[in-house]
């Protein structure tokens, strides 16, 4: 048996309404993964995540391998049991991460050898070695490890570089030990549309449980993101969950939704919560500004959250110009509970056959503002 199961339910257009069993829990598809990097969504709690319908959280191979370390957590009974977190997990094999680290790192066949953003230590992770630690940790769902192409990138070295990932998910996968967890390819390629359709094409002869498309979100244009999805998901099984990762504005989720994928993860609506930037269903709202200083409205009228419910924007104004903790708290509370419900409301839509609709509506309430 699977280690998890995937019932797609109801398409409209490509949009796609699905079902994901995994050891811990049933998700709801299409679904965005709040980013826990290392073990915990900043300023939230596990309870908080439950309370605004977080169904799924992302975890980080590389950083929890540098510290506190995958051994570690695997002698406190796991990642779930180490977080407070009883639903699924999935964990990002650390290729993007070791992508980031630029000059502090090379890449060989072999693997990657990289000095650690903490202390300089050097350290080598291979394919195997991606899986056994994400075996360690214990997710429900792992990632093959991969070269993330950067942006721009010749038609050779992305040539390269996909066949590297393809090379390395052949090993990920001999590698597997674990039943109960399952591996998701990466899908690369640049921009170009030749590589991605052969990147697919190799992965899914190879077989996995799911398929990523990876190497977006790296500085290329909107009209490039959206053409690599847009080549990419018609490639992919129907009946297996479709991964776009690393986006994160609510536009690219609502393109990445119409184009037929299924989740999602971005570090945005946290990293932003913590520089004061508020999303809303009119769009971005910068609360630093002098023009909230006495606006006792909500962040968002039609938003139903806690933190809308109960704060107001000159208070919330207030908290981020004193550099209180609580700003950070209440800041990231909504943005996850405004992506949350956004992904809510287009699993509705899908449902009642007029996710069209509700993208045309999407953008008119921001075009309004």
């Amino acid at each position: 048996m699977a280690a998890i199961q995937f019932r797609l339910l109801k398409q409209d257009g490509a949009a796609r309404l699905g079902s994901l069993t995994t050891p811990h829990g049933l998700i709801e598809t299409p679904i965005f993964m709040p980013v826990g990097t290392q073990a915990t969504v900043k300023a939230m709690t596990p309870e908080e995540l439950d309370a605004i319908g977080a169904r799924i959280i992302l975890a980080n191979t590389y950083h929890l391998y540098i510290r506190p370390g995958h051994e570690l957590i695997r002698r406190l009974g796991g990642l779930h049991r180490f977080m407070h977190w009883d639903r699924p997990i999935l964990t990002d094999s650390g290729g993007f991460q070791v992508f980031s680290l630029n000059e502090l790192r090379k890449i060989s066949e072999e693997g990657v050898r990289f000095q650690s953003h903490l202390d300089g230590s050097y350290h080598t992770i291979r394919p195997e070695d991606a899986v056994a630690i994400q075996e360690a940790l214990g997710s429900d769902i792992a990632m093959c490890f991969d070269e993330c192409t950067p942006y721009p990138a010749t038609h050779d070295y992305a040539r390269r570089s996909m066949e590297l990932t393809t090379r390395w998910a052949r090993r990920c996968k001999d590698a597997r030990r674990r039943e109960d967890q399952a591996l998701f390819g990466i899908v690369q390629g640049g921009m170009y549309r030749d590589l991605r359709e052969r990147s697919a094409a190799e992965l899914v002869e190879i077989g996995f449980d799911g398929y990523a498309v990876g190497g977006l979100s790296v500085g290329e244009e909107k009209e490039h993101m959206y053409g690599v999805m847009e080549w990419t998901a018609p490639l992919l099984p129907a009946d297996q969950p479709r991964y776009v990762m690393g986006i994160g504005t609510p536009e690219d989720l609502v393109e990445a939704v119409w184009r037929g994928f299924d989740m999602f993860d971005c570090v945005m609506p946290t990293r932003n919560a913590r520089n004061g930037m508020l999303f809303t269903s009119f769009g971005r709202l910068n609360i630093k500004g002098a023009a909230y200083a006495e606006d006792q409205g909500p962040v968002d009228p039609a938003c139903g959250c806690y933190v809308c419910r109960n704060y107001s924007r000159a208070y919330l104004r207030h908290l981020y110009r004193s550099g209180e903790i609580l700003a950070s708290r209440l800041n990231t509370y909504h943005n996850l509970a405004y992506y949350l419900d956004l992904m809510a409301q287009i699993r509705a839509a899908i449902a009642e056959g007029r996710f069209d609709f509700f993208r045309r509506e999407f953008y008119a309430r921001r075009e309004t503002q």
